[in-house]
């Protein structure tokens, strides 16, 4: 008797754990409804020219590379990607010992929105990054670049993995 109570409790416990497997999906993505996106050129607000549009570019290529959300043009999506450069600046970061600038920091700040089909807000976030380079060594171009693959990063994620 106590052999048939094991054996079925065996049974029952495997079979919740079967039917649990069935719900859980390992997909980031999970169940949404959104498959493909579109992402229109960023805006920018500063002086800063032509970030804003290299940012458009690597967001576009990270999309296509993390390949949870076909990139479409916008009449086919099922979301729009759009974003405004609203801050940048490019400062001293670190002093050495006789009070030189020995690293920079470029700071970049994005108003991101995803929409709808519907053209209805799905979600609203300001995005903020910044690059260090060496002042020595270093170029303030590769300080955007830095700060641009965290901004990167961070959109692909609040996109792809939040559902």
């Amino acid at each position: 008797m106590m052999k048939i109570l094991l054996n079925s409790s065996y049974v029952l416990l495997f079979s919740f754990v079967l039917s649990g497997c069935g719900i859980y999906s390992f997909s980031p993505g999970g169940k949404s409804a959104i498959k493909t996106i579109s992402i229109t050129q960023f805006e920018n607000k500063t002086i800063e020219y032509g970030l804003s549009s290299r940012m458009t570019d690597l967001v576009i290529d990270a999309f296509i590379s993390d390949g949870n959300l076909k990139v479409v043009s916008q009449s086919e999506a099922d979301a729009t990607l759009t974003g405004i450069m609203t801050n940048y600046e490019r400062k001293p970061y670190t002093y050495d010992e006789s009070d030189v600038v020995s690293q920079y920091v470029v700071k970049i700040v994005f108003d991101i929105t995803l929409l709808g089909k519907d053209e209805k807000e799905l979600w609203n976030e300001r995005f903020y990054s910044e690059g260090i380079y060496s002042a020595d060594t270093g170029t303030e171009e590769e300080g955007q670049v830095l700060a641009a693959e965290k901004l990167v990063i961070d959109i692909i994620n609040r996109t792809t993995r939040s559902w």
